[in-house]
């Protein structure tokens, strides 16, 4: 019997290293996929506008077709792309700032006092991530005008309503896990709602906090539609806006400089990616101990 039992789980030992190499090589070659387009911009970002055709473009450059950090100068230089830049980071950091702060606080509000309203509020931020954003796209555009919300400082606003729910609903989740005595606790002591949510409940959301500014980050930074309804695209273009004006007339497009933008564009999104990946998994998974 020591004999089968033992034979018995050398065979499900060995099964299991045979399926966690399978799995190894299979999520090895799903990364060599997905890191590949980024691999491609970056080498036709470094070829001369020539060179970028249907049938080179796949190739690594050469010689004859490496053109160095001009697409980049160029790009960054004719398209005021510093501008387009600057833009889109004051949108992203003050539109996560701004989420992060307002659905954190909503979302402790909705756990902690049990009512029709807060269950209200829940069901309404949770409807809002199924609303499709073409259904009020061109209500908003003339909403933002009419209110003044077509600034890169203030477009902030309406990115807070756009990103609540996903936030909201995130935060909730986690919110439901943190044990109330904790905060009686700090009550007893003598802080007041303000303190208590900023010495003890905010520390305490640190994971949600981290994952839910990474997603946020990752789709103001790359939003397209919203600037371009809203803004005024002769005053203001964000870097996916400055990016579409490559496009010359006739269908034209000059692919090298447009490459070297996205180069720059996707960067620091990557950087941002690989510090603070381990917190999304982390966030979301903290976020469904309980329901």
């Amino acid at each position: 019997m020591a004999k089968a039992k033992v034979y018995h789980d050398g065979a499900v030992s060995g099964a299991r290293r045979a399926v966690d190499a399978c799995l190894s090589i299979l999520l090895t070659v799903l990364s060599l996929v997905w890191i590949y387009p980024v691999v491609l911009i970056l080498q036709n970002s470094l070829k001369a506008e020539t060179a970028i055709s249907t049938t080179s473009v796949f190739e690594l450059p050469t010689a004859a077709s490496f053109v160095g950090l001009h697409n980049y100068i160029y790009g960054v230089t004719q398209m005021n792309f510093l501008a387009s830049f600057g833009y889109s980071l004051i949108i992203t950091i003050t539109s996560v700032i701004l989420i992060i702060l307002c659905c954190s606080m909503c979302a402790w509000y909705i756990t902690r006092v049990n009512s029709t309203v807060s269950k209200l509020m829940y069901l309404l931020c949770a409807f809002s991530m199924v609303v499709p954003f073409q259904m009020v796209m061109f209500t908003l555009s003339k909403t933002a005008d009419i209110l003044s919300l077509n600034t890169p400082f203030n477009i902030c606003i309406i990115y807070l309503g756009f990103g609540a729910g996903l936030a909201v609903f995130m935060f909730t989740g986690f919110m439901k896990s943190v044990p109330l005595a904790i905060e009686e606790a700090a009550m007893i002591d003598g802080c007041n709602p303000l303190q208590i949510f900023f010495k003890i409940v905010f520390p305490i959301l640190k994971p949600t906090a981290i994952s839910t500014a990474i997603l946020e980050t990752m789709w103001v930074w790359n939003d397209y539609l919203l600037p371009t309804l809203v803004l005024d695209i002769k005053k203001y273009r964000t870097i996916p806006m400055a990016i579409q004006y490559f496009r010359g007339s006739y269908g034209r497009v000059e692919m090298g400089p447009m490459m070297a933008c996205i180069m720059i564009t996707v960067v620091p999104i990557i950087i941002m990616y690989l510090l603070c990946q381990k917190y999304i998994i982390e966030g979301v998974v903290a976020g469904a101990v309980k329901g």
